[in-house]
């Protein structure tokens, strides 16, 4: 149904399709289900391939052209035309940065990935990942194509995965373009047909242990430049719980467990019931944020929930802003807690944000300022439920943006201003890149109400769309006019701060 030619092409992709769609057709043996599945994994495989060849002449084409912008833009400036200069800068930084991307020094890696922001945006939009996802796929690709020819090699035979592909792009990155070459032709003799044999572990330890000895200053500069990548995340967790997580040089972390582990162990010498563990994750708490107590904590956490499930029992959940859904019970016991507990130091704070009786959405609110600040900033954050509104990207929002910019006439509303990352801010800027508001995406179901919706339009014309989330998912319910009126005097009591 379909082939690969020697350079990993497809040569019948709609067959390929077609054939993977269809391959439970009818009765097999199980040992056949099993060859399936492999011909399937090796398929994948040499499909990561042929998409790392089309990212990187996806980027080589972008360069070139922005090569040409910048000459003509040089050529105006030579020539004193002003506008005919900023018309051709514009047109290079839509397609690439002025700074040429081509270079393969040591140390300019990072400098020529944040220039490529309008490239990698279109990648990852294409492939439907986030932003910083996009950057890798951009690396791995041109590194691949043009320094891992035999590691490409063998994801085109099916031997080595995207994810495993990664791996030697990784532990390769500080090395330069030749010694790249000089890993590869190492790595391709030395595990020639054995690539799948290895485990990731085991394969990190291979390439690590030729890097090594090609250059064994990249083990020093590598380890400078993790220590300069040191950070904390939050992720969310199953059963309304997180993994707070701090990537820390090894001294650092071994002594914050170190601590931690100490003030476990007095406390359960002192006669403390709780576990180790508990204690450990309550002394990490407290001391972070300068409280005598991990429930004293006096900081905003945010929770949307609906008036019924707050004060009827619905069980519609909530929302947390930048964590996701969670239980109404759980969410109203948190609220109780937090109010009654006479050792807390917290407070509690209500305040009435309406949402959309079909799709659940915040409703909006207007500001004569220029900039998001204040309550509107705070409801941004809240609709857009914490994270990146850009399609696929997961980030928290770091910027609050106008859709339609405030040079052009866009008011400074909640319905004009969406939350984004820093990356995808400075992607909006770039020449090329437009927004704009929609009622409906082309395509949409008749009839189906939507949240806050943006179109995003790339320099090849391409559209994407990102819609608000529904904060209060599941069973979206409304008062009848019986329930309503004791409700919102209930609510009244209730509201501290409106």
């Amino acid at each position: 149904m379909f082939e690969l030619g020697q350079q990993g092409a497809v040569s019948d992709l709609d067959g390929l399709l077609t054939a993977l769609l269809h391959v439970e057709d009818g009765w097999r043996p199980n040992a056949e289900r099993v060859d399936q599945l492999d011909a399937i994994e090796r398929a994948k495989a040499a499909l990561g391939a042929v998409q790392a060849r089309v990212t990187d002449a996806f980027v080589a084409e972008e360069e070139e052209v922005a090569a040409e912008w910048r000459a003509r833009a040089r050529a105006a400036a030579d020539a004193g035309d002003f506008h005919a200069w900023r018309v051709a800068r514009d047109e290079a930084r839509g397609h690439a940065d002025e700074t040429p991307c081509s270079a393969t020094a040591r140390g300019s890696r990072r400098e020529r990935q944040r220039d490529r922001v309008g490239v990698v945006a279109q990648v990852a939009l294409a492939r439907r990942v986030s932003p910083s996802r996009g950057s890798l796929l951009v690396r791995a690709a041109q590194t691949l194509v043009n320094d891992l020819p035999g590691v490409l090699a063998a994801m085109e035979a099916g031997q080595l995965s995207e994810w495993r592909a990664e791996i030697v792009v990784r532990e390769t990155a500080v090395l330069s373009s030749e010694q790249r070459r000089l890993v590869d032709s190492e790595l391709a003799a030395a595990l020639a047909g054995e690539w799948g044999r290895l485990g990731d572990a085991e394969l990190g330890h291979q390439v690590r242990a030729v890097v090594y000895r090609v250059d064994a200053q990249a083990v020093v500069e590598r380890a400078r430049i993790a220590e300069s990548q040191r950070r904390v995340s939050l992720r969310p967790a199953p059963d309304t719980m997180c993994h707070l997580t701090a990537t820390l040089p090894v001294a650092q972390g071994v002594a914050a467990l170190a601590a931690l582990t100490k003030a476990a162990d007095s406390a359960r010498a002192n006669g403390d019931e709780r576990t180790r563990g508990q204690l450990m994750a309550d002394a990490l708490v407290a001391r972070l944020t300068g409280r005598e107590a991990a429930d004293d904590v006096p900081l905003e956490v945010q929770v949307v929930i609906g008036d019924r499930a707050l004060l009827a029992g619905d069980d519609t959940p909530a929302h947390v802003p930048g964590y996701g859904p969670v239980p109404a019970r759980w969410a109203r016991d948190l609220i109780s807690r937090t109010g009654q507990e006479a050792s807390t130091q917290a407070s509690v704070w209500v305040r009435r944000l309406y949402t959309h009786p079909d799709n659940g959405t915040l409703v909006a609110m207007d500001s004569g300022r220029r900039l998001f600040e204040g309550a509107l900033r705070r409801f941004l954050v809240a609709r857009d439920g914490g994270t990146c509104r850009e399609p696929w990207c997961d980030a928290p929002i770091r910027h609050l943006d106008h859709v339609v910019d405030r040079a052009r006439g866009g008011p400074t509303s909640a319905d004009n201003g969406q939350g984004t990352c820093v990356r995808d801010n400075l992607v909006k800027q770039t020449p090329g890149f437009a927004s704009r508001l929609v009622d409906h995406p082309p395509g949409d179901r008749p009839g189906r109400s939507r949240g806050h919706t943006v179109e995003v339009t790339t320099p090849t014309g391409h559209r994407y769309y990102s819609t608000s989330p529904p904060l209060l998912r599941g069973r979206v319910t409304t008062a009848s006019p019986v329930d309503e009126s004791p409700l919102e005097r209930a609510y009244e009591k209730l509201l501290l701060v409106a």
